[in-house]
């Protein structure tokens, strides 16, 4: 029993804190962890350190550490390395097109905050199982967010969980808003690219981290009530943009 409680303490700890605020907010997931695709059963474990794989976690780490020298995409990074929906909803509002709130957007807000958690819980059981070394513990270097780092020494690196809500808000942001699936789907893949630049993440973490938000965001499609939510969600970002438009056009007047 003890040993039970410790390794679903130790795989909540490793998942980051979007899921346990999630936990601690009460927010309703679609689907418990237990029901969700088990990475350990498909997924391919890290790149060994002998093999091509590892050399281009490598030439990616130093990618990563040169595009720190753009001032813009450096700030990119750092915003993005504070994880959250808030952090989602601020970055991906703009590319939606209306404003993602509880305030403005309720319907939007709800359906994104519940996939987000159901789909953050895939990454317990892979992180805890592998507590991949991350990249600036390898080489003894700090990352473009040192407050960061005391927690994510103790944290397993693979797969990613920031790039797995990235890709995930990318996903269910087009289906609300297809004409800009290009723009939104950039942004996701910014989004998971920004932990290489940081310095947190391998590649490889950051391109499963993509492939597990994608399963995730797939079995998010077999429940009922978030296809009713994303329905509401659908109509509320038609009758939102509308509104703006029908105001854009008055201030024009």
């Amino acid at each position: 029993m003890k040993k039970c409680f410790l390794w679903t303490l130790a795989a909540l700890l490793a998942c980051g804190p979007v899921y346990m605020q999630a936990r601690n907010k009460n927010v309703n997931a679609y689907f418990h962890e237990v029901e969700m695709p088990d990475l350990l059963k498909w997924m391919p474990a890290p790149p060994d350190t002998t093999g091509s794989l590892y050399v281009n976690d490598i030439m990616q780490y130093m990618w990563g550490k040169a595009q720190r020298q753009d001032s813009v995409r450096r700030e990119i990074a750092r915003r993005d390395a504070v994880y959250g929906i808030k952090t989602v909803a601020r970055e991906f509002s703009p590319l939606l097109g209306v404003p993602i709130s509880k305030e403005e957007t309720p319907e939007i807000y709800k359906v994104l905050e519940e996939s987000l958690a159901t789909c953050d819980s895939i990454c317990t059981r892979p992180k805890a199982h592998y507590m991949r070394r991350r990249p600036f513990v390898r080489f003894g270097e700090h990352t473009i967010t040192p407050k960061d780092e005391r927690y994510l020494r103790g944290n397993g690196s693979y797969p990613s969980g920031h790039a797995i809500l990235g890709w995930a808000a990318a996903l269910l942001l087009t289906e609300i808003n297809p004409e800009a699936q290009d723009t939104l789907l950039a942004r996701g893949l910014m989004y998971g690219e920004s932990r290489v630049i940081v310095g947190a993440h391998w590649q490889s973490d950051v391109d499963m981290g993509f492939l597990a938000a994608s399963a995730a965001y797939a079995r998010l499609h077999t429940s009922e009530r978030f296809l009713e939510q994303m329905r509401r969600a659908r109509a509320e970002f038609a009758e939102k943009r509308q509104a703006l438009a029908q105001a854009a056009k008055g201030k024009e007047k």
